[in-house]
């Protein structure tokens, strides 16, 4: 014999744990992304504390001005492709991150929906006679609840997609940029 209630409490049960496993995988992905974005900081603060130690104490060895603009506008270029890099590295670990999020929302998703659409099936089975049009009703939201998210997880996509072309748009621009900076400096 189908009971509704047993039903819906084991259903409520499970979703309630996947959704702490799923909160608790996301929270591990965000400390590691954390972690990497600390290492990568730490990593350029004592390179670019070294470098400045260097660069000041070359800039205070020199006798003539025009030697100090040369030697300015050498140390110029090594910053501003430093600073690329780091955007770019910056930017692959958001990337990546924002990849896991996708993957694990998606992977919760999918298996919730599973679960959901089994309940459905297992209720119309089971439902008495006349609630065919409420077991209907049941099947269209669900329909209509899958269709929004396919839309949402195009869009993000999207958004995601677009906000790496602006980045590398802007990379570019900025390396382009250096690059004119550079071939002034060694005229």
């Amino acid at each position: 014999m189908f009971s509704l209630p047993e039903e819906f409490s084991a259903a409520t049960k499970s979703h309630f744990e996947a959704q702490l496993a799923m909160i608790t995988a996301l929270t591990n992905k965000a400390f590691e992304s954390v972690e990497k974005i600390v290492d990568l900081n730490m990593n350029v603060v004592k390179a670019s504390l070294e470098e400045s130690t260097v660069a000041a104490k070359q800039l205070m060895a020199v006798k003539d001005p025009q030697e100090f603009m040369a030697l300015s506008s050498q140390q110029a270029q090594p910053g501003a492709e430093k600073a690329m890099a780091y955007g770019r590295h910056l930017a692959s670990i958001a990337s990546a991150t924002q990849a896991e999020f996708t993957k694990a929302a998606e992977a919760q998703i999918a298996e919730t929906n599973r679960k959901v659409v089994a309940l459905v099936e297992e209720v119309s089975k089971n439902a008495p006679a006349g609630s065919e049009q409420m077991v209907a009703m049941m099947k269209s939201a669900l329909g209509n609840a899958n269709a929004g998210y396919e839309q949402l997880t195009k869009t993000t996509k999207q958004a995601v997609e677009a906000l790496e072309g602006n980045l590398n748009n802007a990379v570019a621009q900025m390396t382009q940029a250096a690059e004119k900076t550079t071939g002034r400096a060694k005229k």
